[in-house]
């Protein structure tokens, strides 16, 4: 029995997480009503690239103005390796890294979309579901007239 109770003692030491691991259930999420208020999720990082930085600057500005988004990073020279019409094809690009609101991220397509010169553009977001937590609210701040206006986005 005494061996029992120490082994009991030295899984009390092991973190919640690692426990949680070894039963196979999910470790606690933080909850949305959590220290910073933040809602896991409810920002997202849209990813869209553009054929060169002019393409990409244009596009960038666009959106920051439109408050689609409140910031948009700019990364150059990447090499992006695709299939397109039964062909692969090798181009330089130029990545655009978007944080908006997830709920702004159909609009923030169709605005893509609709000034993109690719056939195709591609737009892709993931959400935010940490980070820091001034930041995350600033990105609501500044997208929160598009997200309070009853009015069609162009």
């Amino acid at each position: 029995m005494p061996a029992l109770l120490s082994v009991a003692s030295r899984l009390l030491l092991l973190p919640r997480a690692l426990l949680s691991m070894a039963s196979g259930s999910p470790p606690p999420q933080p909850s949305a009503a959590s220290d910073s208020g933040y809602v896991p999720g409810s920002v997202s990082a849209a990813f869209v690239t553009c054929p060169n930085e002019k393409v990409a600057k244009e596009i960038a500005r666009a959106v920051v103005e439109k408050r689609l988004a409140a910031c948009v990073n700019l990364i150059p020279q990447i090499t992006s390796i695709y299939e397109w019409k039964g062909k692969i094809e090798e181009d330089s690009e130029v990545l655009m890294m978007i944080k908006t609101r997830s709920s702004l991220v159909p609009a923030l397509t169709d605005f893509v979309r609709s000034v993109h010169p690719y056939e195709v553009a591609e737009v892709i977001a993931l959400p935010v579901e940490q980070g820091n937590s001034p930041y995350l609210h600033w990105v609501h701040q500044v997208t929160e007239s598009v997200f309070n206006s009853n009015t069609a986005l162009p």
